[in-house]
């Protein structure tokens, strides 16, 4: 009897080690990824037990009882988090566990460009399938909001990649891109140059927004900001096409014509003195320093050169000018 009880007793100890060894394997194996790894998606309030499970039909993890026990032991059961998470080949059933409790969820990103208007902001947030977004009336408002309020937001928005958790709101994003531009133009307004004809930083961000449109060539900026600058100071008109074509709005079919150009309106700088009432376009960090540290040249004017590389001719006369415009329509003449 006693001979019978202690081999009982040692088969109920192989057993647990076994048990013990078979766990340990389990949660050490690497999960069954495709090669590409796997999206895992844990909605609000499921359950460890649900993803244990859901993991298990799909042949990704292949002791799901094992997992959700040690979780359980381990306390991780009640402490996963809800997100979208990206479970790369290689992860074993303890590193997913950690990653859950840790919420480490899958980020995705949006560039916002340089030279953008606040619509073309808008329209690609809206095409982001992991962006949450107001419905279309609420746009406005979403935008101002997340602008503090600014009755007209055009500019308020810093160009640079941004990474976010799937389900993060229109405003919210907004607000993070307004948050950098904020940072980046005071700290760029309180080292700018002396004497500028700037009275605000907001001064300087509807010129950076003009020049941002005027370039995208990086060594121009400042060379161009010049050019406005010194107009400002001398009283003359800014006489940028990008500023009419802003104004025109849905009406510029991509092609300025002499009588728009001559039709009055807040943002044609050709027939009024001084800045347009907003931004243009969202300038980047570049912009903005060439506005506040332009060249200290004696440029007044620039045309396009006609070159491949979207250059301009910089002239110091209105001679010089005319007759870098004039070469420039005779190139653009040959070419056709």
């Amino acid at each position: 009897m006693r001979r019978g009880l202690l081999l009982l007793g040692a088969v109920g100890l192989g057993l647990a080690a076994g048990a013990g060894w078979l766990g340990r394997t389990a949660l050490r194996e690497p999960l069954h990824l495709p090669e590409a790894g796997y999206v895992l998606e844990v909605p609000a309030g499921a359950s460890l037990r649900s993803v244990t499970t859901r993991l298990g039909e799909e042949g990704i993890l292949a002791h799901p009882r094992i997992v959700l026990t040690y979780g359980r032991i381990s306390g991780m059961a009640g402490a996963i988090k809800a997100g979208e998470y990206q479970v790369v080949p290689g992860t074993t059933p303890t590193g997913l566990l950690y990653q859950l409790v840790e919420g480490k969820v899958r980020l995705h990103s949006l560039t916002i460009v340089e030279g953008w208007t606040t619509d073309d902001l808008m329209q690609a947030i809206r095409r982001h399938p992991a962006i949450r977004s107001a419905p279309l009336a609420a746009a406005g408002e979403v935008m101002e909001a997340a602008a503090g309020g600014a009755e007209h937001p055009e500019g308020w928005f810093f160009p640079d990649t941004y990474r976010f958790p799937r389900g993060t709101t229109d405003e919210a994003l907004l607000r993070m891109a307004n948050e950098r531009m904020k940072t980046v133009l005071e700290r760029a307004w309180s080292g700018r140059s002396a004497g500028l004809p700037l009275r605000s930083p907001y001064e300087a961000l509807i010129l950076a927004s003009i020049v941002e449109k005027e370039t995208g060539l990086d060594r121009e900026r400042t060379r161009i900001a010049g050019v406005f600058v010194r107009r400002l100071r001398a009283g003359m008109r800014l006489q940028a096409d990008p500023t009419v074509i802003y104004g025109l709005g849905p009406a510029f079919d991509g092609n300025l014509t002499r009588r728009q150009l001559t039709q009055d309106g807040p943002y044609n700088t050709y027939s009024r003195t001084g800045l347009p009432p907003t931004p243009i376009s969202l300038p980047g960090e570049s912009s903005i320093l060439a506005v506040l540290h332009p060249d200290d040249a004696d440029t007044l004017y620039f045309v396009a050169s006609g070159e491949d590389d979207g250059s301009h001719v910089f002239s110091a006369t209105l001679r010089e000018h005319n007759a870098a415009v004039k070469r420039f329509l005779a190139a653009a003449k040959v070419s056709e």
